[in-house]
């Protein structure tokens, strides 16, 4: 991963930011935010339907993404989820132009006093429109086809004219169409304003198209190939693509899917049996002379980066620091009477020293736990992994702020004693987690980062890296921050990749401890005593979190880094 490819990966997530806040404000729906490219109300993924509304931050301007979220926001504004299901036709290529002219109409609806929005899905629509013929898939009788639809009905329901760079390519085609189309085309324009009549035509074009789709198809006497795939593929029409998407240019996204084997347990996550786990300081599991020696790597790596700790601490501070009354001032010309002084205003009339203040300073009331991800891939990244945090955690205690190191691994791979245990007892169906979970406390926050200094270099030992159980970490981390007396309660999430353990896998299916996380991230999130956010070490966590950033430890612990975890501990990304 590059430099140019972490700072795109921080473009597309400040784009997702802006075009959130943007959906938020004009719906009126507060939980409506973007995750692994995807928009998501709450924890529900809403699909994006339409072609012209399918954008990739990296490569396709502002005003793409801004008109992509506008078209979203007004279909989520005036379109009926459920009479809209009700009409939708099963053939897919019916319904691939019946979910294409849906999102048509509702862009007719943009209100008068909002021009700016009627030109963002104009130059949305038009942009898709050249994109979609440089790409050569008008050349295809069926991709010319679904395009000259396409034109035509835009061009009906905006009335204005069709797109002009490509007007003499569709113009055989539109032709031939007009006669079947005429009717159902005014219809649309007609009846644009409600939606159960509107749907009538778009169901008559729908199968229009479907049936010249058939037509092509068996004229061309190619019957391998389905037709439905050949139109989606012309088309590029998305059908609710369920699988993560990477970034061949820039940060991945991490994939995961649904599990069936934790749905099937009504979201019931299962142990198959705690008998190994633990939870272990991690200095104890190093011998000292190691210990020292990785602190003296640790420090001499540390002072190469010269990390700049106070300006960070003012960062840290500029967004976690609260006023708080520390005393009070009396004998004060002004502010509220103090009674004690009621006599001396009889003595001596012209007394005016008779009030008192609060005295305010800035201080902290929070607790800061910083959980690192302990599986084998980890190893690679832990030098710099330990240093960014070490800066935080001395950053934050320089503002008062309490912190804990934590990690998580496994205490064997491939299962160890519990895969075991689940063997000898006749291998049981949906067994659950099967491995020894191992949780690591490198500073607990009642020590100082002084103290526990030689502790957290226990870190750089290579053999404590195994598996890892996401879910039940931040669980675990999450319970610890909730025996803290402070109001504020953070906990960062480090890691470079999905819950992953072989032999739970194997035994469940591949999503199983996915999903799991994600439900543990959702139910803290719903509960609100603990913000949870994800720091992914070249890899975009926001499959699992809503707030995260993606970042590059290959590059240097930069000014610009610390910025951007300060960004993301004051709530800036993916809120």
């Amino acid at each position: 991963m590059t430099q140019s490819a972490q700072q795109q990966a921080r473009r597309q997530q400040r784009i997702e930011e802006l075009c959130a806040a943007s959906l938020r404000a004009l719906t009126g729906h507060a939980d409506l935010h973007y995750r692994g490219r995807r928009l998501y109300r709450g924890e529900s993924r809403l699909p994006t339907l339409a072609p012209h509304l399918r954008i990739d931050p990296a490569q396709d301007d502002f005003a793409d993404c801004r008109a992509a979220a506008d078209g979203m926001a007004l279909r989520l504004l005036h379109s009926d989820p459920a009479l809209h299901r009700a009409r939708r036709p099963e053939d897919p290529v019916e319904r691939l132009v019946f979910e294409l002219l849906e999102q048509l109409r509702v862009e007719t609806r943009v209100p008068d006093d909002m021009p700016g929005m009627t030109d963002n899905l104009r130059h949305r629509f038009e942009n898709w429109s050249r994109a979609f013929t440089r790409s050569g898939l008008t050349e295809g009788s069926i991709g010319l086809l679904l395009y000259t639809v396409a034109q035509m009905c835009w061009s009906r329901l905006q009335a204005k004219p069709v797109l002009e760079e490509t007007e003499d390519t569709i113009e055989g085609t539109r032709a031939s169409l007009v006669r079947e189309l005429g009717t159902a085309l005014y219809g649309l324009r007609r009846q644009r304003h409600d939606q159960a009549a509107y749907a009538e035509h778009a169901l008559a074009i729908a199968r229009i198209v479907a049936t010249r789709v058939r037509a092509e198809r068996a004229q061309a006497g190619d019957d391998e190939e389905d037709p439905a795939d050949a139109a989606s593929d012309a088309f590029a029409l998305l059908l609710d693509l369920e699988d993560g998407e990477g970034d061949e240019d820039g940060v991945a996204a991490a994939t995961t899917g649904h599990s069936k084997t934790f749905e099937d347990a009504a979201l019931a996550y299962r142990v198959f049996t705690t008998r190994f786990d633990r939870e272990v300081a991690a200095g104890s599991l190093v011998r000292r002379a190691l210990l020292r020696e990785n602190r003296e790597k640790l420090d001499q790596a540390t002072a190469e980066q010269a990390i700049n700790l106070p300006r960070l601490a003012r960062r840290l501070g500029s967004v976690l620091w609260e006023p708080r009354v520390d005393g009070r001032a009396f004998g004060e010309e002004e502010g509220r009477i103090d009674g004690r002084r009621l006599a001396q205003l009889v003595s001596s009339p012209t007394e005016r020293r008779l009030f008192y203040r609060d005295q305010v300073k800035l201080g902290t009331d929070c607790a800061v736990s910083l959980l690192i991800d302990c599986s084998g891939s980890m190893k690679h990244h832990i030098m710099p992994v330990t240093m960014m945090a070490e800066s935080l955690i001395r950053a934050l205690e320089m503002i008062g702020a309490s912190t804990e190191l934590l990690g998580f691994t496994t205490g064997a791979w491939n299962g160890g004693r519990a895969y075991k245990a689940w063997m000898s007892g006749g291998r049981p169906r949906g067994p659950g987690r099967l491995n020894e979970v191992c949780h690591l406390v490198f500073k607990d926050a009642d020590r100082s980062w002084r103290r526990a200094r030689t502790d957290i270099a226990a870190l750089l030992k290579p053999d404590l890296f195994r598996e890892g159980i996401d879910g039940e970490a931040v669980d675990w981390a999450c319970e610890r921050l909730l025996a803290r007396p402070e109001n504020r309660r953070i906990l960062i999430v480090i890691s470079d990749g999905c819950p992953a353990d072989s032999a739970t896998n194997l035994a469940n299916d591949p999503y199983y401890l996915d999903n799991h996380l994600k439900e543990v991230v959702a139910r803290r999130g719903r509960e609100g005593q603990v913000e949870v956010l994800g720091l992914g070490v070249g890899l975009d966590l926001s499959p699992f979190y809503r707030r995260c950033l993606a970042t590059d430890m290959a590059q240097a612990l930069d000014t610009h880094l610390f910025d951007e975890i300060v960004e993301l501990i004051g709530g800036r990304h993916r809120r």
